[in-house]
C-alpha cells in the first residue's frame, strides 16, 4: 500500500499526499467542473451557482430537524432560519474578503481570479442572491406539497 501513496509532485514539502484517489482523472474532472474551479465564468456567475446550490439545500434540515418542526409554523420558520444562516454565512465572505483584499485597490491581470476586492465582492453579492433566491424557492415547492396526515 506504502507504493500507492506518496509526496505529490515527489515533493515531500508540499504537504499533501498524492494517492490513487486524490490525483486520479476523474477526480480532477470532478473538481474541475466545480464553479470556484471553471474556466470562463465571471465572480458574479460563480457566486450566484454557489449560492442556488447553498440556498436550496439548507431549507429542508431547518424544516425537518428544526426546533418548531411539528409546529404549523415549520416551514416558515425554516425558510427564516435559512435566510439567517445566509445573512451569517454573507457576513462572514464579507469579513473573509475585507481581511484578505483589505480596502485598498489591487490590479489583476485577469478579471475573473477572485483575487481582488472587487471580484470579492460580487462573489459575495452573487452568493447572497443565489442563496436567498433559492431559499425562497425552495420555500415555495414545499409550500405547494399538499402534506399528508393521518386521522
Amino acid at each position: 500500500m506504502a507504493n500507492f501513496i506518496k509526496p505529490y509532485n515527489d515533493d515531500p514539502f508540499v504537504g499533501h499526499l498524492a494517492t490513487p484517489i486524490t490525483s486520479s482523472a476523474i477526480t480532477r474532472a470532478i473538481l474541475q467542473n466545480l464553479p470556484a474551479y471553471r474556466f470562463g465564468l465571471t465572480p458574479l456567475l460563480r457566486g450566484l451557482e454557489i449560492g442556488l446550490a447553498h440556498g436550496y439545500f439548507l431549507m429542508g434540515p431547518f424544516v425537518k430537524l428544526g426546533p418548531l418542526r411539528d409546529s404549523d409554523v415549520a416551514l416558515l420558520s425554516g425558510f427564516l432560519s435559512t435566510i439567517g444562516l445566509i445573512i451569517i454565512l454573507t457576513l462572514g465572505l464579507t469579513i473573509y474578503g475585507v481581511a484578505a483584499f483589505g480596502q485598498g485597490k489591487s490590479q489583476s491581470s485577469n478579471e475573473n481570479d477572485l483575487q481582488t476586492k472587487k471580484a470579492w465582492d460580487q462573489f459575495k453579492g452573487g452568493f447572497f442572491v443565489g442563496a436567498c433566491g433559492s431559499a425562497g424557492f425552495a420555500f415555495i415547492c414545499l409550500l405547494s406539497i399538499p402534506t399528508f396526515t393521518t386521522n
